[in-house]
């Protein structure tokens, strides 16, 4: 990538960790589709000294563009733009015609009558945002704090400075890429395709020795540039490339989908979350849940329009819950313990009676950190999936970690156990290698 850029959020409830920084990944992520390498994202609060210490070090750091977020509002700690522009050597001045527009917005949002934003400390709040560095140009608001692009020198990068609330900066970001500054400094960039391939089952380290594999069979693999991720199960490898460099991407990809067909699941991008969604269209699917407490159903009601195939949730915690509510023998859960395939059997096909459903998925473990025991360590969790008109198939698995992470696992491999139920396959199972992948 022939373009460098930094990001710069801003923000003392960033830095103490009262708020959660979302602008610092999502510009980055936007900014690598582009074509753009990220070299640094770093954070620092509200102090102009260190805000300065930061646009220095970014600035040295050979970049062609530095986007800073947040520090635009009407409060005394919103000091941005002024160390933006004494950074850059800039004298400020109020643009009066971006000074009339927040003055609108304010009047609007506020249902003031004529004039009444334009006065007392309203009015102070108002100018000090439309306060733009000599040369700059401004981007207009969503909300009332207006961005602003400087354009790069012999001395420093283009600096495009932006709001901090995640939904004032999103919305701004096509305006913001169309100002001259930005572009200029996009310009040189190389326009890439990005591809990503998922698989679940697959550790990092049997990918790494894939990677290698390929790296002395695959003429023109030094031009590909891969990112491998381990996050609840799944390896996600995302591969970003210049046109020229397709033909070796597409001998990767056969390389990595043939070599590991078990668990390679998705080769176009789609998630299991995707997968699962197209797979029960058309279905109606109930959860039955003791040691996830309804962390499946959260996720299967996470996207709009899955009502269209979810019908419900059971969270039986308790064994009374799995007797009264899922038609759980009591007996069953006496010679086996509730943690077992035949309560896990037995609660999914509970909830696809009481529920009317013709898939049902339940769950029944150990989360931790206490309770278990030799023959039901921690971190066991038997999964039951009935589909009306099939067996019911019951697995069996133990996932390391925290009490945490036990559950998130236990979630992502429910989520396929149920694509591969529907499917067809062996519960855990995925595609031979003579059979067409589910992409």
């Amino acid at each position: 990538m022939s373009v460098r850029a930094g990001i710069l959020v801003t923000g003392t409830e960033v830095l103490t960790g009262r708020v959660t920084d979302l602008n610092g990944p999502w510009v980055s992520t936007r900014l690598l589709a582009l074509g753009v390498d990220v070299a640094h994202i770093t954070v620092c609060g509200d102090r102009p000294a260190d805000l300065m210490a930061q646009l220095r070090f970014l600035a040295d750091q050979r970049l062609d563009l530095i986007v800073t977020t947040g520090g635009l509002g009407p409060t005394a700690d919103d000091l941005t733009v002024a160390t933006v522009a004494e950074f850059c050597g800039l004298e400020l001045s109020v643009d009066t015609e971006l000074e009339a527009h927040i003055a609108e917005i304010i009047r609007r949002w506020q249902r003031l009558p004529a004039g009444a934003a334009e006065s007392g400390p309203t009015r102070a709040g108002i100018r000090k945002q439309a306060l733009v560095p000599e040369g700059a140009q401004s981007i207009p608001p969503t909300g009332t704090a207006p961005g602003v692009a400087i354009a790069g020198s012999a001395e420093r990068p283009a600096i495009l400075v932006l709001p901090g609330p995640p939904r004032e900066l999103q919305t701004m970001w096509a305006d913001a890429l169309q100002t001259a500054a930005v572009t200029a400094a996009l310009s040189a960039r190389t326009e890439l395709r990005q591809e990503t391939i998922r698989a679940y089952g697959l550790s990092e380290a049997e990918l790494a020795e894939s990677l290698r594999t390929a790296q002395h069979q695959i003429s023109g693999f030094d031009g590909l540039e891969i990112t491998t991720c381990l996050r609840h199960g799944e390896v996600e490898m995302v591969t970003r490339f210049a046109a020229d460099h397709a033909p070796a991407y597409t001998e990767l990809a056969e390389l990595i989908r043939t070599g590991h067909s078990r668990q390679v699941f998705s080769t176009d991008g789609a998630t299991i979350d995707d997968q699962v969604a197209t797979a029960l269209a058309g279905r109606r699917i109930a959860t039955a849940e003791s040691c996830t407490g309804g962390m499946i159903a959260a996720r299967l009601t996470d996207r709009s329009g899955s009502s269209a195939y979810v019908v419900g949730g059971v969270v039986s915690y308790a064994n009374e819950a799995k007797t009264g509510l899922l038609d759980v023998p009591a007996a069953l859960i006496a010679e086996h313990g509730a943690v077992s395939e035949q309560v896990a059997s037995a609660m999914a096909e509970g909830a696809l009676r009481r529920l009317d459903a013709d898939t049902a998925v339940s769950t029944t473990g150990v989360a931790g950190p206490g309770g278990g025991t030799d023959l039901k360590p921690v971190g066991m969790v038997c999964f039951g999936v009935a589909i009306a008109g099939r067996p019911t198939v019951t697995v069996t698995r133990r996932f390391p970690g925290d009490r945490a992470a036990v559950r998130a696992l236990a979630t992502t491999a429910a989520m396929h156990l149920i694509a591969d139920g529907v499917a067809g396959t062996a519960a855990g199972e995925r595609p031979a290698a003579d059979s067409a992948p589910r992409t």
